[in-house]
């Protein structure tokens, strides 16, 4: 993971919150997440569909520092870890809720592609195990 040398320096908050859940996989895996309560690493692998093992464990790392997902590892063999929101990330759901309203009122719904496309609405759904 890269490590910045000099501290970043940001110009407006958007810039700021983007850098902390913007990206090509980030917004999808709080997207997963978001529906679940916990899940774990071959299961964000298998919803993220064309993610690397490098650029998934890169996000997670990034999003666990940045305290919006926290990682549970259980004593058990095989370990076990599993991965979920915290109560930072929790309170992004109704911010993706809106670029999601956004979104949906600026495009088609034929650029959507996908096996596990859903438009994201967190309040409609239920999480799952």
């Amino acid at each position: 993971m890269y490590q910045r040398k000099t501290p970043k320096k940001y110009y407006c908050t958007v810039d700021f919150a983007l850098d902390i859940f913007g990206g090509k996989w980030k917004p999808r895996l709080l997207c997963i997440l978001g529906h679940n309560k916990a899940l774990r690493y071959g299961e964000l692998k298998a919803a993220m569909e064309d993610i690397s093992d490098a650029a998934l464990a890169d996000s997670l790392k990034e999003l666990q520092q940045a305290g919006i997902i926290s990682r549970q590892q259980y004593n058990e063999m095989p370990i076990r870890v599993e991965y979920s929101l915290t109560a930072t990330g929790q309170s992004l759901l109704p911010v993706l809720d809106t670029i999601s309203d956004w979104a949906v009122q600026h495009s088609s719904a034929d650029i959507y592609s996908g096996q596990h496309f859903q438009q994201v609405h967190f309040g409609a759904f239920e999480q799952h195990d």
